[in-house]
């Protein structure tokens, strides 16, 4: 029987550029609560920051919560190969 071998690789993570960044804010009151009010998933900063200015047109509110989304992805560090018997296969 063959017993897989494990071995450690050390890996960083990046950012995927193939994968583009996700935008979006959600309305808080002055003590940092959501009221509800979300602008939804981008793919840019602009429709985003337009439907803020709408929101604080209709209820008064100024502050908001900002969020902005990548995908990363591990890999090998400088001079090292990819996964081979690492990945549990026996080598």
């Amino acid at each position: 029987m063959t017993r897989p071998v494990f071995r450690h690789v050390p890996f960083t993570i990046e950012q995927d550029r193939t994968a583009e960044p996700e935008y979006e804010v959600r309305c808080v009151s002055d003590d940092g609560t959501e009221c509800g009010a979300a602008s939804g998933t981008h793919g840019g900063p602009g429709p985003v920051e337009e439907g803020r200015r709408g929101r604080t047109q209709e209820s008064g509110r100024r502050r908001c919560r900002r969020a902005v989304g990548d995908h990363a992805v591990p890999r090998p560090a400088a001079g090292l190969s990819g996964p081979g018997p690492a990945d549990g296969e026996a080598s």
